[in-house]
């Protein structure tokens, strides 16, 4: 372990609270208890604000794999913040292999994407079809989180149809995704949910976190419910 390592570890510590490490930790069956210290986000937040102006920096980004949860969150929110868009994609692609769960997955969203959108696609393009799944989650997120207004083309919930996948995180985020795109663009993508594109495991968690959205109208949500698939 380096020396910056050493230091950003011990400020972790600092903060850590023990009865938010066994919540959270919970909600992650794929990651070690004994790896997640127990920092609150906005705690998080600030010390990433912090580091990510460094210059020793990137001598942690480059320590990987990182042992804590929330180092590797960390390390996230240092990507986040990053303004060039080449930097940042050269960052994330030496990260996104050694992710290792849906909420460090989940959680990096670089603002500086919404102005790169055509180059950032041909990246999702590649990641989508990856065998990690944390890297082929990460590409379903951007599409949710970037294509879905005016951006939206009926090439992005194909590509997400097409997925096949028995990993429980993917399908999640499978569901997730078109429950999304049901609230956002419902004419478009719910021949989807009619013609029963996707498997029936996904298939119905969309149909149940479309009818639990406060984004979707009564009619729509009793509509796509005739559609659920009985085991």
């Amino acid at each position: 372990m380096n020396k910056m390592t050493e230091i950003i570890r011990e400020r972790l510590f600092s903060h850590q609270d023990l009865k938010y490490r066994d919540f959270h930790s919970a909600l992650m069956p794929t990651v070690d208890k004994d790896l997640v210290i127990g920092v609150r986000t906005p705690e998080l937040r600030k010390l990433a604000k912090k580091l990510a102006k460094d210059p020793e920096i990137t001598v942690f980004l480059a320590d990987l794999p990182h042992k804590y949860y929330e180092e590797n969150n960390l390390h996230g929110m240092i990507i986040e913040m990053e303004k060039d868009f080449v930097k940042c994609m050269d960052m994330l692609e030496d990260f996104l292999p050694y992710i290792d769960n849906w909420a460090t997955c989940d959680l990096i969203s670089p603002k500086i994407f919404r102005k790169y959108t055509a180059q950032l696609l041909e990246k999702i393009k590649v990641w989508i079809q990856s065998d990690h799944t944390y890297t082929c989650r990460f590409a379903m997120k951007m599409l949710m989180t970037w294509y879905l207004d005016e951006e939206f083309s009926l090439e992005y919930p194909e590509m997400v149809a097409a997925v096949d996948s028995e990993e429980y995180y993917v399908n999640m985020m499978r569901a997730w995704y078109f429950a999304t795109a049901l609230a956002k663009q419902y004419e478009s993508v719910v021949p989807f949910i009619e013609n029963k594109r996707l498997d029936d495991w996904t298939h119905n968690k969309t149909i149940q976190k479309s009818v639990e959205s406060f984004r979707i109208i009564p009619q729509q949500k009793a509509y796509l419910k005739t559609f659920k698939v009985r085991a």
